[in-house]
């Protein structure tokens, strides 16, 4: 049954929505601007984002992705991904190379994500459900606290987020063609902001067809055309590192770094610094960036060929430093101003994130464990023990779980796309930091999909107006 034009309670419903909307955004904007003027002048770029605010200044003053070091030569870069500082670039251009304008555009960013979550839940459950997910990104302690903060990681969940909501616009049949392909230069963003976000770019192509569409070969193709868009929106760097870097690299040369951090013989499963007798040998004698980055990656991979067993042993210790405790933001805090965020503050907000966190977990769990039909009993023992793993220190675990969870409803993940790319965005985490190495910042890339799979998907309605 679909509402008349006329029906003046479609109306309501319709300026309710609206009214929601516009509250969701308002509330997000403000609370991340009070955080903004709160942090203005008083802290500083910090760890990776000193490189970042340094280079987003360079591009837009003119000078590109381009490092001056001390004895004024000037090189090439492409070390980190390009995709934040050139965004922030755009920023300094416009309003001015400060990191106050890049916690604006932080702001700003944020509050479009808690729009956007807003959207996909009420097409998919209504007004309170699109309220509560959106009020969930607006007011998450982790991605408030996060937005002083001159790094990838809030940016990157948050870019997913409306990754999401531009795959549900493409689904729901309107435009589609159109919303696929935003949605392909949205993952493209991602992917130079994150280059490992590009095994998401597939599962997004998937799920941007209705539920109701079983077309295998029509979800393969869309996750295909989004593949590719994705990529194409990287190319022309990729061009760009082949012409100016040592040797090609397709976003950014720090691959090999990694993959050394995460197999070399004093590994600890989170980061180590590569410097003095960790360097190889072979490796000490080049010095060209994307080069080097190479000879490290072969390192990295006879590391784990003389020690495969070492190697893997290291796996759970790398995926509960990535999923156990995030405290991104107030590592950053505390990093960038000790004084300002001394260590009892920086304990105090981890321990409300992780508490937001853990129970946004559970409740997603709650949520594929006890809709559909498809091996309910099976998933109702799964979300059990992924719920106790939740209510422990081994939360890494209930995180997986969350994600066997999911796959055991099969076909009904068709039904649930929010749930399907939450559980994938874990699963693709899991697997990247299995291999190379764990911190808390990478599995808060994460955090922000959860809210909306904690909130839950009934079974999809007639479409409505857009």
């Amino acid at each position: 049954m679909t509402d008349s034009p006329s029906d003046p309670s479609r109306g309501r419903r319709l300026t309710a929505r609206w009214r929601d909307a516009l509250l969701v955004f308002t509330l997000a904007l403000l609370v991340r601007g009070a955080v903004v003027l709160w942090a203005k002048g008083r802290f500083p770029p910090a760890d990776d984002g000193s490189f970042y605010d340094v280079v987003a200044a360079r591009i837009a003053h003119g000078a590109g992705y381009t490092w001056l070091w001390p004895d004024g030569a000037v090189t090439y870069a492409a070390h980190y991904p390009v995709g934040y500082p050139a965004l922030l670039g755009v920023v300094y251009a416009l309003f001015g190379a400060t990191p106050t304008a890049a916690m604006g555009f932080n702001a700003l960013l944020g509050a479009l994500s808690a729009l956007a979550a807003h959207t996909v839940m009420f097409w998919s459950g209504g007004r309170v459900r699109g309220l509560v997910a959106g009020l969930l990104i607006a007011l998450h302690p982790g991605l408030v606290f996060y937005t002083p903060a001159l790094m990838t990681e809030g940016v990157a969940a948050e870019l997913l987020v409306i990754a999401l909501f531009l795959t549900c616009a493409a689904a729901r049949g309107r435009r589609a063609a159109g919303f696929l392909g935003l949605l392909g230069v949205c993952m493209g963003v991602l992917v130079l902001v994150r280059p490992q976000l590009l095994l998401m770019a597939p599962l997004f192509g998937f799920f941007s067809l209705g539920a109701t569409q079983t077309r295998w070969g029509a979800r393969a193709v869309r996750a295909g055309v989004v593949s590719a868009l994705a990529v194409a929106v990287c190319l022309p760097w990729t061009a760009r590192n082949c012409a100016r870097m040592d040797r090609c690299v397709f976003v950014s040369a720090n691959g090999g770094w990694n993959l050394l951090i995460g197999s070399a013989p004093e590994a600890n499963g989170g980061w180590i610094a590569i410097e003095g007798e960790r360097v190889p040998p072979e490796c000490r004698t080049v010095f060209g960036e994307a080069e080097k980055d190479r000879c490290f990656g072969q390192a990295g991979m006879a590391n784990i060929r003389q020690r495969p067993w070492a190697f893997l042993a290291l796996v759970p210790r790398k995926l509960s430093q990535t999923f156990d405790y995030f405290g991104a933001p107030g590592h950053y805090l505390h990093t960038s101003n000790y004084l300002a965020f001394d260590e009892a503050r920086k304990v105090r907000l981890g321990v409300v994130e992780t508490l937001w966190e853990r129970l946004v977990l559970l409740a997603a769990i709650a949520q594929v464990a006890g809709r559909g039909q498809g091996q309910r009993r099976v998933r109702l023992l799964g979300g059990a023990i992924s719920a106790v793993f939740a209510l422990t220190r081994w939360g890494y675990l209930a995180y997986l779980g969350f994600v066997v969870t999911s796959l055991l409803a099969g076909r009904e993940l068709l039904k649930r796309p929010v749930a399907a790319v939450s559980a994938g965005a874990i699963l693709t985490t899991a697997l990247t930091h299995a291999v190379f190495f764990g911190a808390g910042r990478y599995g808060f890339v994460c955090a922000a999909l959860l809210c909306l799979a904690s909130v839950g998907e009934p079974e999809p309605r007639p479409s409505s107006s857009f």
